[in-house]
């Protein structure tokens, strides 16, 4: 096998630290708009370093992503940059005849009049758009493929088909109690993406009603977080697994909760507020040299810290994990399987932060069951179309062991 990855920044440099230790790829050309990034991330997985080779590519040329493809032979694309660039990438892969895999999918459009209450175009859409496309080339476009989603799918097939006989709701729920030492507000995961999902429309699926959107921040509930990181306030926000769960799966229910807290929900309202979460172009004063046209919500990033770099100041865990309630045997049960990465151990071990390392590991978990013929098909698919078992003994394998808590009430109520 032969990669393409595309984006070198905090999770792409942390793919390659993992992949680095495993041997079912051939090559691996690390790609980025900034060739130092590249360059740097192929020079951290050190005495290995020759399978994996830095180029300067631009994300939104998908012309030009796809003669990279050709010239270096590579017959997966990795799609590791932010979801801005899902498209250019997912059409480069087609048109080359590559297999794809993303972490976050196409973006979505809020209904033009009810945003809070009808899905517009919703996360996905274009790629699913095109899925007749992949199958009739045989190539496989595995999308959504990170932790979440990704390996919180991939818990809610294996919940499916082991654990439960009928599920009545399905839902993601991310915790975490990570402190950031020397900084007032410093995300550990990109500032652009974590607007994007947290200020759209979040989406609800539900049976008797398909899929429908609430305000930001809905349905606040406190959810117990293994481990030792507790009770955390957790709220609707727009994510990927909502739209792909239903498409494979029976439940009457599907969700996203976030444990994000109030000063971070404080601090995105006041972004929006002020319209700094906007991504079109404003119009501002260069100081003297001209007028330039920049995106407010680059700008916000742009003055926030890298959170690839906040490793070392980061203390405590963070937790993906699917929660499942429905019957088994006629009896009412509920469980939640998890997967808790604790940042010290993932600097010493990886020398990446918690966060990122726990996205990356799971695209370099399903390139390898990819490459072993575990894992295949064609089409536009989601994690938990493909048979779970593999996917999370591999991730046990690679030191990255998932558990499992039974919240089912003592009295066997629900």
């Amino acid at each position: 096998m032969r990669v393409l990855m595309v984006g070198a920044g905090g999770v792409g440099t942390a793919i390659t630290r993992i992949a680095a230790r495993r041997s079912f790829f051939e090559h691996m050309v690390v790609a980025d708009y900034d060739r130092a990034r590249a360059d740097s991330a192929v020079a951290g997985v050190g005495a290995d370093e020759r399978r994996f080779s830095a180029v300067r590519l631009d994300a939104s040329d998908a012309d030009g992503v796809r003669a990279a493809l050709a010239e270096h032979r590579c017959d997966v694309l990795l799609n590791a940059t932010d979801p801005r660039f899902v498209l250019p990438l997912f059409d480069a892969a087609l048109a080359h005849g590559a297999h794809y895999l993303d972490m976050a999918m196409s973006l979505s459009r809020p209904h033009p009049a009810r945003p809070y209450e009808e899905c517009g175009v919703k996360l996905g859409d274009a790629q699913f758009a095109r899925s007749a496309e992949w199958t009739a080339a045989g190539r496989l476009a595995l999308v959504g493929m990170g932790v979440e989603p990704g390996l919180s799918d991939v818990f809610a097939r294996y919940a499916a088909d082991e654990l439960f006989d009928e599920i009545e709701e399905i839902g993601i729920r991310d915790g975490a109690n990570l402190v950031v030492d020397g900084y007032d507000f410093a995300p550990s995961f990109s500032i652009w993406t974590t607007i994007e999902e947290c200020l759209n429309p979040p989406v609800v699926y539900e049976a008797d009603r398909g899929w429908f959107t609430t305000p930001p921040f809905s349905e606040p509930e406190v959810f117990d977080f293994p481990e030792g990181i507790g009770p955390v306030e957790c709220v609707n926000v727009e994510h990927e697994e909502v739209l792909l769960i239903p498409r494979w799966l029976k439940a009457r229910r599907v969700t996203f909760k976030y444990g994000l807290g109030d000063e971070f929900i404080g601090v995105l309202r006041t972004l929006h507020k002020l319209g700094l979460d906007r991504t079109d172009p404003v119009i501002v004063d260069s100081g003297g040299t001209g007028r330039v046209a920049v995106s407010p919500r680059d700008v916000v990033a742009a003055c926030l810290p890298d959170p690839a770099g906040l490793g070392d100041r980061m203390h405590g865990r963070t937790c993906a994990g699917t929660w499942v309630r429905g019957t088994r045997d006629g009896r009412p049960r509920e469980v939640y399987l998890h997967h808790v990465v604790d940042n010290e151990w993932s600097m010493r071990e990886y020398g990446s932060q918690a966060v990122v390392w726990q996205t990356a590991i799971n695209p370099v978990t399903a390139l390898e069951l990819i490459a072993s013929g575990a894992w295949y098909g064609s089409g536009v698919l989601g994690p938990e179309a493909l048979p779970p078992q593999p996917f999370l003994d591999l991730l046990s394998e690679y030191g990255a062991p998932w558990g499992m808590r039974e919240d089912t009430p003592v009295d066997g109520t629900a």
